[in-house]
């Protein structure tokens, strides 16, 4: 279980989050949507432990990430993983050893265990065969598909999706959404997922919450949300250019 508790940051005096609060259940999938450019990915960062709030804490599993350190800090986010929005993968390294990557560096697994491992993880996001590819040779979707592998080898019990559909056409972005909640209900993590694209990601997770101002201005089901009342929840994912949000 992940919980945000009155998290702020700012940046250069710049307020980015401005007291959010925020839970998303053990095996369950949240959709964090909200403008470009308005802190859903620093949140993310703050989640995972690669930033640090200026006040507020987060919660995995009843322990606040802020006060660990060492080794304690180090198992936590070993539990974690993240698909960066462009990816991240190694240009000079092949598929295979992408995602063989952090199980070289963080375990002690034998060469013929971790290609096993490797192997299976190609399997389930449908890239076998693709394994002596380098990223330049691979399609956009392709190398979204490798990230998640390179994600998935290391068992995470919470993932975190910034903008996993970027740059993709609609099926190929359609196809990634449904791997990706193919994924989850398999291995059960329990996942956030920043994303622009309302309204088919609401058919793949379980809540939605939408990030305005640098607070949450709503949290609920798809049906919620789509049905809202709410004119800024409304106006937002019906893309409608006349309402109370200033198009800049």
């Amino acid at each position: 279980m992940i919980e945000v508790v009155d998290l702020y940051k700012s940046f250069n005096d710049h307020p980015v989050l401005k007291g959010i609060n925020l839970r998303v259940d053990e095996g369950k999938t949240l959709a964090l949507i909200g403008g470009s450019g308005k802190g859903k990915s620093v949140l993310l960062k703050i989640i995972i432990g690669l930033m640090r709030p200026d006040r507020g804490k987060v919660l995995i599993d009843n322990q606040d990430i802020g006060r660990l350190r060492g080794k304690a800090l180090k198992r936590l986010k070993e539990r974690c993983g993240i698909v960066f929005q462009g990816g991240a993968l190694f240009d000079s390294l092949t598929v295979f050893e992408n995602i063989a990557f952090p199980l070289e560096e963080k375990t002690r697994m034998k060469a013929s265990q971790i290609r096993d491992t490797v192997m299976r993880e190609l399997a389930r996001v449908g890239l076998s065969g693709s394994e002596t590819k380098y990223p330049a040779e691979i399609s956009g979707g392709m190398k979204k598909r490798v990230a998640l592998a390179r994600c998935l080898v290391m068992n995470p019990e919470i993932v975190l999706f910034d903008e996993p559909t970027t740059g993709l056409d609609p099926l190929i972005g359609k196809a990634i959404h449904k791997l990706i909640r193919e994924c989850q209900k398999s291995l059960n993590f329990t996942a956030i997922i920043v994303t622009h694209e309302i309204p088919a990601i609401f058919s793949m997770v379980d809540r939605v919450a939408m990030l305005f101002d640098g607070k949450i201005l709503a949290e609920g089901t798809p049906g919620e949300i789509e049905t809202t009342k709410d004119p800024v929840i409304h106006q937002f994912i019906h893309g409608e250019l006349e309402g109370p949000i200033t198009i800049q």
